[in-house]
């Protein structure tokens, strides 16, 4: 045997089956839909476990884009991401298989709910932050974070959850400037639109969830996505007292450390974030 030592990383652990994936899975109910394919709920025959499958026809993909979302995903691994099992090809689709979670959207808990407690508020961010955190250690930036892409793992009294949709994500080296304005207009830094920017931007699109989640409604709000960005550029929002009257000034400034025009005064850490988020 080789005195050589083992490296054994979750990259080398999803695998790439061409074939049909009936073969390991049953396909159950569509649970989401959009301009990249379906969701389909999935039993894995052998276990029985519930996954998620996404499927993408090859015709409608851009198959760079997809390489480098699945050469993320397969090097991250933390329980506030979204984990991927393995890849299945055939003649017309590619098949994504991931975890399920049963919780649907940020999105559509937050359109539900109008807003969350300073609890229940700080439990997530927590969350997200600590997946960003990992992340940005990795030298990863998402570059397009927001409640539609977040997912909760378990039922409504469960708040755990899920970081996903790494298409817009990329990997950086130490102290590289990214220029593609990647991103959607409420969540999007002022920095991303000026076209010079870090993993920094990261930051202030949780900022843009963080203050989303307090009041219902986001920080930078206009009718039209060029608007958006303007207001955006400005930077400059408040605390309307009817609905910030019972918010705590901690949460408060940890929002305005988030969202700041200058990315290099972003000097907020993961432990300061945690500090605050309790």
């Amino acid at each position: 045997m080789s005195d050589d030592n083992i490296i054994i990383s979750k990259e080398n652990l999803i695998s790439h089956k061409k074939g049909k994936i009936s073969k390991e899975y049953t396909l159950g109910k569509t649970i989401g839909e959009g301009s990249f394919g379906q969701v389909r709920l999935a039993i894995h025959k052998p276990t029985k476990q519930m996954r998620a499958v996404k499927i993408l026809k090859k015709a409608n993909i851009n198959m760079k884009s997809l390489v480098n979302e699945i050469s993320i995903l397969s090097k991250l691994s933390h329980p506030s991401i979204m984990q991927i099992f393995e890849i299945f090809e055939d003649k017309i689709n590619i098949y994504i298989v991931s975890e399920y979670c049963k919780g649907g959207e940020l999105f559509d808990i937050i359109s539900e709910k109008g807003s969350f407690s300073e609890k229940e508020a700080c439990i997530v961010m927590k969350q997200i932050m600590s997946g960003i955190c990992y992340c940005h250690q990795k030298r990863i930036v998402h570059r397009d974070l927001k409640p539609e892409n977040i997912l909760m793992d378990g039922d409504s009294n469960d708040l755990s959850l899920k970081i996903i949709d790494w298409g817009c994500a990329k990997t950086i080296k130490k102290k590289e400037r990214l220029h593609k304005a990647d991103g959607t207009a409420y969540y999007i830094a002022p920095e991303v639109l000026k076209g010079d920017y870090d993993e920094k931007c990261d930051i202030w699109s949780c900022g843009v969830i963080f203050y989303i989640l307090l009041c219902g409604y986001p920080p930078f709000n206009a009718e039209t996505d060029e608007e958006i960005f303007s207001a955006v550029l400005k930077g400059e929002f408040v605390f309307p007292e009817e609905e910030w009257n019972s918010v705590s000034e901690e949460a408060k400034n940890l929002i305005k450390k988030m969202l700041v025009l200058d990315p290099k005064k972003k000097n907020i850490s993961f432990r300061s974030t945690a500090r605050c988020l309790v």
